[in-house]
């Protein structure tokens, strides 16, 4: 079979930097070599996607040590900022971009949509994790409908989350970032200080120190301290006992591509209350009927999260319609086999 050249951002293994990008890396890596492709991968250090001059060095170092006519797969965070060092290489390999966030799409950043399109017009295959980001990156760059892949993230199968008898246990999973809106959470979560809840936010707290601060700093103000924790990120059993002990998983994202952290949830039998952004709809689902397990709220708009976040609360029929079409679409996850054998049918696509 033939070997695949995998070129991810360095620290896709750190506990302390979780993220679904890493988690998808790390599984289709995996999940390739046990069904017998060799698998190379190659970790390349720097601040991806914003590199400097010694990150393009070092991946130009890597790229060129792959043998001619080779397979490369490539992390888009390291792919799409890059057009200098892979473009010329698309005639000696096949490349294959894995896009988990299209960079050129909201910014307004004319540069990275310019890099982002010439490294993707080189690919021989582009690799996306949702249909949404699919639309995107051809509405971006006018790419063949027949060289853009969906290719959907699998989820691990969980036992069903215990939960609380108050219904008000409420998870977030996200890096404390501003693109994850947890300003906008705590937002509304301040004008819900009459009822009964607690809200524990699982993620880095290291990515945007002062965007964390700036919300430690709100807790106070707000007097929700006692109410709201940030804990820091959390993987393995201690991931899990948050998932377990949680009735509700809540997300203010400004920006998604799929949003894996929402089908961990219904895994586990979890609603989910969370923005309609980029793929999260296509990640969240719908039960028998076409019921949805939760409700999808505007983006920055705190008050349309309270309002979700009050019906689950106060309405015992809101949560039992929410909990059942979390356990129908639990059944209908897509398994990492599936996601896996997919990518492998790509990749022998571009390896001819």
């Amino acid at each position: 079979m033939t070997a695949v050249h995998v070129v991810v951002p360095d620290g896709i293994d750190d506990p302390a930097r979780p993220s679904g990008g890493n988690a998808y890396d790390r599984q289709v890596c995996r999940a390739l070599a046990e069904i017998g492709w060799p698998v190379h991968v190659h970790a390349v250090p720097g601040s991806w996607p914003r590199p400097d001059a010694a990150a393009y060095a070092a991946l130009a170092g890597v790229v060129q040590e792959i043998p001619d006519g080779a397979l490369a797969l490539l992390d888009g965070l390291v792919a799409s900022t890059a057009p200098d060092v892979l473009v010329p290489q698309a005639s000696r390999l096949r490349l294959v971009a894995l896009v988990h966030m299209p960079l050129g799409q909201g910014t307004g950043d004319n540069d990275a949509r310019t890099r982002e399109g010439a490294v993707l017009s080189a690919a021989a295959s582009v690799v996306t994790t949702s249909a949404w980001s699919r639309r995107t990156l051809l509405e971006l760059y006018s790419l063949p409908g027949d060289r853009v892949h969906v290719v959907e993230p699998g989820v691990d199968a969980a036992p069903l989350s215990s939960g609380t008898t108050t219904a008000g246990s409420l998870l977030c999973v996200a890096a404390v970032i501003p693109g994850k809106g947890h300003d906008v959470l705590l937002d509304a979560l301040a004008t819900m200080t009459d009822l009964s809840w607690d809200c524990l936010c699982v993620g880095s707290l290291d990515r945007d120190p002062a965007f964390a601060e700036s919300l430690r700093r709100r807790l106070l103000d707000d007097e929700l301290g006692d109410r709201v924790r940030f804990p820091g990120p959390r993987s393995g059993a201690d991931l899990d006992r948050s998932y377990a002990s949680a009735d509700l998983l809540v997300l203010a994202s400004r920006t998604e591509t799929y949003c894996m952290v929402v089908t961990e949830a219904l895994a586990r039998g979890l609603p989910v209350v969370a923005t309609d952004v980029g793929g999260v709809a296509e990640a969240l689902g719908h039960g028998a009927a076409g019921i949805r397990p939760g409700l999808l709220v505007p983006p920055d708009d705190p008050v349309a999260l309270a309002a979700a976040l009050r019906a689950w609360l106060r309405d015992a029929e809101v949560r039992l319609t929410w909990r059942r079409a979390a356990r129908e679409r639990r059944g209908s996850l897509t398994e990492w086999s599936t996601t896996t054998s997919v990518l492998a049918g790509v990749l022998a696509e571009a390896a001819r």
